[in-house]
C-alpha cells in the first residue's frame, strides 16, 4: 500500500517510480480521487458541526418564544440529516476506490533496482562455487530420479500433473535438507522458529500483497480461507494491527512449511520433473524491523540463504532483480540460482526481498520509536532459506554418479541415519 501523503507531496516522483516499473502515471488520477475525499469528509464534518450547532440553537429559539426561527432550524437540521446518509456514502465509495487503486499499484523500486524490461536485464552480483566437472553426461533428475524414490507416477495418480510422491530414501534425503536448513536458520542465524496455520484469511494475503491481484495463483477451500503459497504471509501477518514494542525489534522469524501455488501463469514451464509443483516444501525467512535497520537485515537475509548452499557445496550466482522482474511487493530483490548441470544453466532457488513499509502499510503493523508521540511503519523482509524440492534437485544433480547413485553431502549426515549414498 502507498502513502497518500508521499504521492501529495511527491506526484513526480511517484510517477517516475511507476515509470521504472513499465506502468503510466498515475499521480493525477490518484490525486483527483483524493481531493474528492477529502472535500467530502470536509462537508460531512462541516454538515456535522452545523446540526449539532443548530440542534441547540432550536432550544434557544424556542426560549425566547422565537417560532419562526425555531421552525426554521428544525427544517436546516431536517435537510442536513437527509443529506447526511447520502454524503456518508459517498464517502465510503470514494475512500473505498481510492484504497483499491492504491492497492492495485506494486511497490516503488529502491533507487540502486536496475532498469529493465524481464530477467534478462537481471544483475550478477557475484558467483560462489566452480560447477562440478563430470567424467560423464549428467542427466536430468527426472530421469534418474525415479529410481532413487521421485514418484512422479503415482504423484499424478492420487493429485494430477505438478504432484509427485517421495518415497523411501528420496523421503529422507528430503527430510534431512528441511531439518538442516530450520535447524541453521534457528541456531546458527538467530531466526525465530514458528509453526505457523497454513489456511488463511482475506486480510492476511491483502497484507503480504498476494490479494486481490494474484487470487488466480492461490487454492481456495470451501469455508472461505486460502492455503499458503509461502510462509511469508503467516509470519509476516503475525504483527498485523499491532504497535511492535520497539526493543523487541528486530524480529527475526522462520518456519518450515507445506506451500501451495496454483501456478496458473506458468503454463507448459518446468512440466517435467520436481522444479515447479503445486505443493512443495520451504523454509521461509522473515525480518519485521526498523526502516533504518531493513537495508542491513535485507544483507543478512541473503547472507543466512547463501549459507545453505555454501554447505551443501552447491554452485550459486547472486542476482539484483531489474524493475522488470521484481516481485508486487518488492523494492529490491536478490535471487539466488543454483547450478544444474543437466541443463547447463543456474535456476531461482531463493529470492530476497526488502519490501520497505509497503506491506506494514497494509497490514497496518506500527512500532513507536524511543522519545516520539507518534507511531511509525515497520519495514518487512522475506526470503527462501531454501526451497526444499529445488535444493532436493540441486543435491540430486551435482552429486549424481555414472552407476546413477548419489552422494549425500557431508552435512546431511547426522540427519541420514548412516545412509551416505542413494542407490538405484
Amino acid at each position: 500500500m502507498h502513502d497518500i501523503r508521499f504521492l501529495r507531496e511527491n506526484p513526480a516522483a511517484f510517477d517516475a517510480g511507476l515509470a521504472r516499473r513499465g506502468l503510466e502515471p498515475l499521480s493525477a488520477e490518484l490525486l483527483a480521487l483524493d481531493e474528492r475525499n477529502r472535500a467530502i469528509k470536509t462537508e460531512l464534518q462541516q454538515g456535522q458541526a452545523r446540526r449539532n450547532e443548530a440542534s441547540k440553537a432550536i432550544g434557544q429559539a424556542m426560549a425566547q418564544k422565537d417560532v419562526d426561527k425555531a421552525e426554521a432550524l428544525k427544517a436546516e437540521v431536517a435537510a442536513l440529516k437527509e443529506r447526511m446518509p447520502a454524503l456518508e456514502a459517498e464517502d465510503r465509495e470514494v475512500g473505498d476506490a481510492l484504497n483499491a487503486r492504491l492497492a492495485a499499484i506494486p511497490n516503488l523500486p529502491a533507487d540502486d533496482v536496475p532498469q529493465g524490461e524481464d530477467e534478462a536485464q537481471n544483475v550478477e552480483v557475484a558467483r560462489w562455487g566452480e560447477p562440478r566437472h563430470f567424467t560423464f553426461t549428467p542427466q536430468d533428475h527426472a530421469d534418474f530420479g525415479p529410481a532413487l524414490g521421485l514418484d512422479f507416477e503415482g504423484g499424478a495418480a492420487l493429485s494430477g500433473a505438478r504432484f509427485t510422491a517421495l518415497r523411501g530414501q528420496m523421503a529422507q534425503l528430503h527430510r534431512a535438507l528441511a531439518q538442516y536448513m530450520l535447524n541453521r536458520q534457528s541456531g546458527e542465524n538467530g531466526y525465530e522458529e514458528v509453526n505457523p496455520p497454513l489456511l488463511v484469511r482475506d486480510e492476511a494475503l491483502f497484507g503480504t500483497g498476494q490479494l486481490p491481484k494474484f487470487a488466480d495463483d492461490l487454492f481456495r477451500t470451501t469455508d472461505g480461507r486460502w492455503l499458503i503459497p509461502t510462509a511469508e504471509v503467516s509470519l509476516t501477518n503475525l504483527v498485523r494491527e499491532q504497535i511492535v514494542p520497539v526493543e523487541s525489534l528486530p524480529l527475526r522469524l522462520t518456519a518450515l512449511t507445506p506451500c501451495f501455488r496454483s501456478e496458473a501463469g506458468s503454463a507448459g514451464r518446468d512440466t517435467r520433473g520436481f522444479i515447479r509443483q503445486h505443493q512443495f516444501e520451504k523454509v521461509e525467512l522473515v525480518a519485521i524491523c526498523k526502516p533504518e535497520e531493513s537495508e542491513a537485515e535485507h544483507d543478512r537475509m541473503c547472507a543466512a540463504a547463501e549459507g545453505v548452499l555454501q554447505a551443501l557445496g552447491l554452485p550459486y550466482r547472486k542476482m539484483l532483480l531489474c524493475t522488470g522482474d521484481m516481485g508486487f511487493g518488492a523494492r529490491k530483490t536478490w535471487d539466488l540460482e543454483v547450478w544444474l548441470p543437466s541443463q547447463q544453466t543456474y535456476r531461482e532457488i531463493s529470492s530476497v526481498s526488502n519490501c520497505g513499509d509497503f506491506q506494514a502499510r497494509r497490514m497496518n503493523a506500527r512500532y513507536k520509536p524511543e522519545g516520539e508521540k507518534n507511531t511509525r511503519f515497520l519495514h518487512t523482509l522475506n526470503g527462501s532459506g531454501l526451497a526444499v524440492g529445488r535444493t532436493l534437485v540441486a543435491v540430486l544433480e551435482n552429486y549424481q554418479q555414472e552407476d546413477g547413485s548419489v552422494i549425500v553431502p557431508e552435512v546431511l549426515a547426522p540427519y541420514m541415519g548412516g545412509l551416505t549414498r542413494l542407490r538405484p
